[in-house]
């Protein structure tokens, strides 16, 4: 699904409307693939095809504005990271483009130290891989950023690695700190 199903998913506009009550009343979001996207929607910011689908491992690439965000503190230039996606988002209007990859240039951002998209998956498991793969098989054609299911279940030290991320993220995330308040359109 994409973040303009709505006539088929009619959910998706109240989660609009909650993402934006919820950034406006300073709290702390992260949306990961179509949370990234609808949070990268909400306020304005494009969401499209990206060139080409990622599926599977591949490195993501911290920017150098990722250096301004103690949430990217922890993580390294560069990481591999689980990927299931084919639509990206551009960055939205005052938020930090924290990361990317060759085959997605909007990997991540950051606004106000409080609202996080990622287009990779840190949370995967192997269980969640497992049930990816199976539920969409037909997703897993030949293409330059697409693995094979073997490929994608290999190494499942990966996994461990990634988790570990995603708690640190989530760890700084709810870091006591003072909340803001501001729009989803940016205004303070």
């Amino acid at each position: 699904m994409n973040i303009h199903d709505e006539a088929k998913n009619r959910w998706l506009a109240k989660e609009k409307c909650f993402i934006e009550r919820a950034v406006t009343a300073g709290k702390r979001v992260l949306g990961i693939c179509l949370g990234a996207q609808l949070v990268a929607d909400v306020p304005g910011a494009k969401v499209y095809a990206n060139a080409d689908k990622e599926i599977g491992w591949f490195p993501v690439e911290l920017m150098e504005t990722a250096s301004a965000s103690d949430l990217f503190a922890a993580f390294p230039a560069q990481f591999e990271a689980f990927h299931w996606h084919g639509d990206t988002f551009d960055i939205p209007a005052g938020a930090l483009h924290v990361a990317r990859s060759s085959g997605c240039a909007h990997q991540a951002f950051v606004y106000d130290e409080r609202v996080v998209g990622l287009q990779f998956h840190l949370e995967t498991t192997p269980a969640s891989a497992r049930q990816l793969i199976a539920h969409s098989t037909d997703e897993i054609v030949k293409g330059r950023y697409i693995q094979m299911p073997l490929t994608m279940l290999a190494n499942a030290h990966r996994l461990d690695g990634i988790n570990l991320a995603m708690h640190g993220l989530l760890d700084r995330l709810a870091a006591d700190r003072p909340d803001r308040t501001v729009s989803a359109r940016g205004k303070a």
